[in-house]
Order: structure tokens, then C-alpha cells, then sequence
């Protein structure tokens, strides 16, 4: 395979506490690194660097883990710039504009969803994510979720069913049976399509009973789970996920002390989803008061159509550090290494030896630059591992 020298690397995070200051970021200075279409093969510094076919001069430039977007909805068709015009307006949001994208994303053909998911993962590139999980959950009939399962496929292995996003309209007067038909058939068409599966337990959508009955069944069929929880009110959804030992938890807008504790105690990730609190207009979560409480942390762009049409992991970070108190490394760690937790992964979000080769060299001398410059363009190459 063919050798890559990343060399003159100002500032180096690797995420890796056993190199560099031994800090829960691993960081060097006047660093190196070695990687292939794979793998890192060696880090330390510049001047000890090995040979190597190809090099790239990072020219003293701050060099950092590929992100790890864990919370996206990537392929849906149509827009609802006006729902967000409404609520900068005042208008409070209630999860009702979903049904929207599900009739526009209903009507779209293959092509055009997957043509819209490319553009929308190629900024998310552009701006360092090199791992990206995708959600279905905008078409809600058998064929329709399948058929978005298998666009997401195509763009990464992280593929989550969320046929449990919220009931559609032909079935408003028969929940009951929507849930039936999400557990009995619909579960058995779309796990073999599928890593994970997620239900929006939420007023409005899914109660924390018929949110555990389409887990159980997913658990059941070998999915691994996830759960929208205590977006909109303290809606059981952090202590259902807790339960099931979901790998996550995303949104935790709200969130009571002993659901807090019990988070902090176990190993389910709090996913943060600050893009949905600026583009609702709602009160964010403290991750202070998460990370204080020992919770492990990510950050993710919640990328969707109606509350979150955020393609950038570096707002995120900045958002998270104006809005959430949090520290910039801590901003940065939950957007990488916290990512890969929510995803239970332990070859991404890291620069240490054996991981994934997903390298982000910035436009900047200092990780800070990713919150300190937010909206501009700090990202200068990303490099990712072959798939």
C-alpha cells in the first residue's frame, strides 16, 4: 500500500492519551504523522519522521481526527425554509413540518434522493466528517423506508431504521396499527438494510411504551438502538434508552438530575444537537452540566430538512462552545472520539496507531480556530481511509 507522510503538522490532536501531553487529547506539537489508504502507521515528531511514497506539508497547520456525524437524516427531498422563517418569527416549533418532507420525499424518485444525499454528504466531506451515520424515516411505508435505507447505503454503513419518526397521516385515526405494521413487517423488510434502529419518542410522535415495543422487536432482529429522546420535554425518552442499553440518546434538551446521574453512570452517549436548538429557537442543553455529571458527550449536525439543515461539523462545534459551555477541546473531542462512542466504534474519531486514516488538516495553527473562526473556512483538506 501506498504510504502518506503528513509532515510539519503544527499542533496535532489525536485523541489518543497515551501520545502526545497524555491529555484525553493526545496532543503533540512539531509533529508527524504516517498513514496508508487504511490505517495510521506512525506518529511522533517531524523530525523523526520515516520515509514514505507520498508527502503532504501540513506548513504548520493544525491537523485533526475525522469527524464523526452520528445524528443525520441525509435523504429526504423538498425544503421548509418557511417553517424557519415562522419561527424566527415566534413561531414555536412542535414536530409537526415532518410529514411535509415525507410527502415531497414520497413523490421524489431514486435519482433525485440520491443525487440531493451525495451533494449534501459531499459538504459534509468538505467540512471534515469522514464518518457519517443516515437515518430513513421520510417515506413511512414499507417499500419507502427500504427504498431510503438502501440510498443510505450507498454512503455508509452506519445505516439506522427510523420508520418510527412519527405516525403518517393515513394512519392518524389507527396508531395501533402503525406500530404493528413498523414491528411485524416493516422491521423484518428493513433490518437486513440496516446497523441501527431509532424511534422519535417524543410528544407528538412516539409514547415511551410503543417506543420500547419497536426497539424490543429491532433488538430482537439484531439491530443495535437508538433513541430521540427529551427534545421537546422530559419525555421518558433518556430513561427508556437507558433501559434498552442504547448505544445513544439524541437531543436531551431536557433532562431531570436522576436521568442525568444514571446517564453518567452508564455507557449510552448523549448525542447534542445544538443545529436544532439555533434553528428552532429553543433553549440549549448545558453540556457543562452533562459532562460534569461524567455523560459521555457527542456532537452531531442533526442534519435534516425542517429543524437542523446544517451540514457543518465545525458551526456545530462553535455553537456548542458559545451555547452548550463547553470547553473547545471538549467541543472537539465530542464531535470526534464522542461521535465514534455513539456509534460504538473504536477505529474512528482517533489519530492513535491502528485507526481508520481519516486526517482533517486545518486552515489554522490551532484546533481553537474551529470555534474561534465560526461560519468560516477552517477545514483546508480532508483526507479519508478507504471503505
Amino acid at each position: 500500500m501506498t504510504t502518506r507522510l503528513i509532515a510539519n503538522i503544527g499542533e496535532l490532536t489525536t485523541n489518543d492519551p497515551t501520545l502526545g501531553d497524555a491529555t484525553p487529547m493526545g496532543r503533540l506539537r512539531d509533529a508527524a504523522l504516517v498513514v496508508d489508504e487504511a490505517r495510521v502507521l506512525w506518529v511522533g515528531p517531524s523530525a523523526q519522521a520515516p520515509a514514505c511514497d507520498e508527502m503532504t506539508d501540513a506548513d504548520g497547520a493544525a491537523v485533526v481526527p475525522g469527524f464523526v456525524d452520528s445524528h443525520t437524516h441525509l435523504v429526504f427531498a423538498g425544503e421548509r425554509s418557511d417553517e424557519f422563517e415562522a419561527r424566527m418569527a415566534g413561531s414555536p416549533y412542535d414536530g409537526g413540518g415532518i410529514a411535509r418532507t415525507v410527502e415531497a420525499t414520497r413523490a421524489a424518485t431514486r435519482f433525485e434522493l440520491r443525487t440531493q444525499t451525495a451533494k449534501r454528504a459531499r459538504e459534509l466531506l468538505a467540512g471534515g466528517v469522514t464518518t457519517m451515520e443516515i437515518k430513513s424515516g421520510y417515506e413511512l411505508t414499507l417499500s419507502g423506508e427500504e427504498r431510503l435505507l438502501e440510498i443510505a447505503g450507498e454512503f455508509t454503513d452506519e445505516v439506522t431504521f427510523l420508520g418510527a419518526h412519527v405516525v403518517p397521516h393515513e394512519f392518524a385515526h389507527d396508531r395501533r396499527a402503525y406500530v404493528a405494521l413498523v414491528i411485524d413487517q416493516m422491521l423484518e423488510r428493513c433490518a437486513p438494510h440496516a446497523r441501527w434502529a431509532d424511534v422519535f419518542c417524543e410528544r407528538g410522535a412516539f409514547s415511551v411504551d410503543e417506543a420500547r415495543q419497536i426497539l424490543l422487536e429491532a433488538r430482537n432482529m439484531g439491530l443495535g438502538l437508538r433513541v430521540h429522546g427529551n427534545q421537546l420535554a422530559d419525555s421518558g425518552g433518556v430513561a427508556l434508552a437507558l433501559e434498552l442499553d442504547a448505544a445513544s440518546v439524541d437531543h436531551c434538551t431536557h433532562v431531570n438530575d436522576l436521568d442525568l446521574e444514571a446517564l453518567g453512570a452508564s455507557s449510552t452517549v448523549a448525542t447534542l444537537l445544538p443545529g436544532a436548538e439555533f434553528c428552532t429557537r429553543s433553549a440549549y442543553p448545558s453540556g457543562r452540566r452533562m459532562l460534569d455529571a461524567g455523560v459521555t458527550v457527542a456532537l452531531a449536525t442533526d442534519c435534516n430538512p425542517g429543524t437542523s439543515y446544517v451540514t457543518s461539523m465545525p458551526f456545530v462545534i462553535a455553537l456548542a462552545v458559545r451555547e452548550m459551555s463547553m470547553t473547545v477541546d471538549e467541543a472537539l473531542w465530542a464531535a470526534t472520539r464522542g461521535g465514534a462512542r455513539a456509534l460504538r466504534r473504536d477505529d474512528v474519531g482517533h489519530l492513535g496507531l491502528g485507526a481508520r486514516s481519516d486526517v482533517v488538516v486545518l486552515d489554522a495553527p490551532r484546533a481553537a480556530h474551529l470555534a474561534y473562526r465560526p461560519g468560516g473556512g477552517v477545514v483546508r483538506q480532508t483526507l479519508r481511509a478507504s471503505r
